[in-house]
């Protein structure tokens, strides 16, 4: 032990010596500038005024069991099992969870074992006698030991960093099955809608003919010409026509649907027709827009990775410190095998290190203006997406209330176009009304209709939207662990 007190003294000094430079390359004045922003100060207040609140509004997580559709809920519970896109997000979320443990493991001492044999038969032209023209060789084993102090929490904070984007990733995996359910249910009431659009232009088909049966009466009674027995037949053409634009929609949104369950076409073709599905009564919840900090995925996700860039930062500034590493190493090494495990084979090596960046061309400071850059960038994304979301919450709500008044306008306008569409008929049946009175109102008829079930379809998409827009039945807690620090944490200096 004595012997060692000499080299104890010196690695003191060379310590000392190296804080003393640590101005030599400098952090000073690279600071990031993003600033997160408190939902408390985003006014949402009279846009979602005048809503029903109640705290049973969130978003279940299985939420499309209150359409009351058990073809949907086995559709989407068979998209659920694995699609491309799922697929997808798994990979990613494993992906960043190996890039965490590898940073971890980062952290970790290292411990290796080698052995080698090297032999070799000297020519004597070169070297002679005794050696030259004799095979000897060297048999040798060693354990290395190397352990990074981590003085600065460098390695810890890359580590963190890393967990940060790692739970990060796996909330965007559940956000992708959460999307995945909400396009499977819009894509399942745009069929049911298809569905609809093509019973009206069946019935729109049998008006046009029934249209053209009392014209071809009247041209026969001398009441019409053959004008306008020709206008009809183009009427009844022209509903053919609408009827088989309706068949190929249905055919599309089959094949839509087949897609996002990951399967081909013929999928599509095994649907029945979708019942017709009920919008969930309109209500916010009463603790909106706080808890929608934790029930929202894609701010969940925003606010990991807000914290992943200032453990970067931190992870960053330690680079300027300087940093001491341990080594050593236990061996055997011997020309004869009978030798290598005697005392004299044995070899030992202690060899710490110190290291400081005293010039390096601005390679740090580039490093961390890049990371404050990535921190600042974080915010903004994050800061766009909780205001984003607030106001997908507010449109959604507002276009459907404007919905419910337009529903009631639109039936009331579709009753009047039907009893005005049956008495025009029953005049022009009876000789009294004329061509273009039953033509107009069996326009404004199928204007009517078609608006209706249009309005119709709005209402049940914006509904599943809104469930989106509330998050879908997320839940922050169902994520590996709580973000290490707060969304409205200040940013670092």
């Amino acid at each position: 032990m004595p012997a060692l007190r000499p080299l104890g003294r010196a690695y003191a000094l060379a310590m000392l010596s190296a804080a003393a430079l640590t101005g030599c390359v400098s952090s000073a004045g690279l600071a990031p500038s993003g600033k997160t922003l408190d939902p408390a100060h985003l006014q949402a207040g009279r846009s979602l005024d005048g809503t029903p609140l109640s705290n049973a509004a969130w978003p279940r997580q299985d939420w499309w069991s209150s359409l009351s559709d058990p073809q949907l809920d086995s559709l989407i519970g068979e998209a659920l099992k694995g699609t491309p896109d799922l697929q997808i997000a798994d990979a990613r979320a494993r992906q960043a969870a190996a890039a965490a443990n590898a940073a971890d493991a980062e952290r970790m001492p290292t411990l290796n074992a080698k052995a080698s044999y090297a032999g070799i038969r000297a020519p004597t032209s070169v070297v002679p006698s005794p050696i030259g023209g004799h095979y000897a060789a060297v048999k040798y084993g060693a354990l290395s030991f190397n352990y990074d102090l981590d003085l600065w929490g460098g390695q810890r904070a890359a580590w963190e960093a890393a967990l940060g984007q790692a739970n990060a990733a796996e909330v965007d995996r559940q956000a992708a099955s959460i999307n995945l359910s909400v396009n499977v249910a819009r894509a399942y009431s745009e069929l049911g809608h298809a569905f609809i659009v093509r019973d009206l232009a069946k019935d729109e088909l049998d008006r046009s003919q029934r249209l053209f049966e009392l014209s071809k009466k009247r041209m026969d009674a001398g009441l019409d010409s053959k004008v306008q027995l020709q206008q009809t037949q183009t009427q009844v053409a022209s509903a053919r026509e609408q009827l088989a634009a309706a068949e190929q929609q249905i055919a599309s949104d089959r094949i839509s649907l087949a897609v996002l369950l990951g399967q081909g076409p013929d999928r599509g073709l095994e649907l029945q027709r979708p019942r017709a599905l009920q919008a969930n009564a309109l209500s916010l919840p009463s603790n909106l827009p706080a808890e929608l900090l934790g029930r929202r995925p894609d701010i969940v996700a925003a606010r990991w990775r807000v914290e992943a860039a200032n453990k970067d930062i931190q992870s960053a500034k330690t680079q300027f410190y300087p940093n001491i590493n341990l080594g050593a190493m236990i061996g055997l090494a011997s020309m004869h095998s009978s030798d290598l495990l005697s005392a004299p084979s044995r070899f030992y090596q202690i060899a710490p290190a110190i290291s400081l960046p005293l010039f390096d061309g601005g390679r740090l400071r580039a490093n961390l203006a890049g990371k404050d850059a990535d921190y600042d960038l974080a915010v903004a994304q994050y800061n766009k997406t909780l205001v984003n979301a607030l106001g997908e919450v507010s449109d959604d709500l507002s276009q459907l209330r404007s919905l419910e008044q337009r529903l009631v306008d639109q039936r009331e306008a579709r009753d009047i176009a039907k009893s005005n569409f049956e008495l025009a008929m029953r005049r022009y049946g009876e000789g009294v009304g004329n061509y273009l009175d039953a033509l107009s109102v069996q326009q404004q008829l199928l204007v009517a209709e078609r608006e209706l079930a249009n309005l119709d379809a709005q209402r049940i998409d914006l509904s599943v939207q809104l469930v989106q827009a509330l998050g879908g039945g997320f839940q922050a807690d169902s994520t590996p662990s709580a973000p290490l620090a707060q969304a409205g944490a200040a940013a670092v200096h």
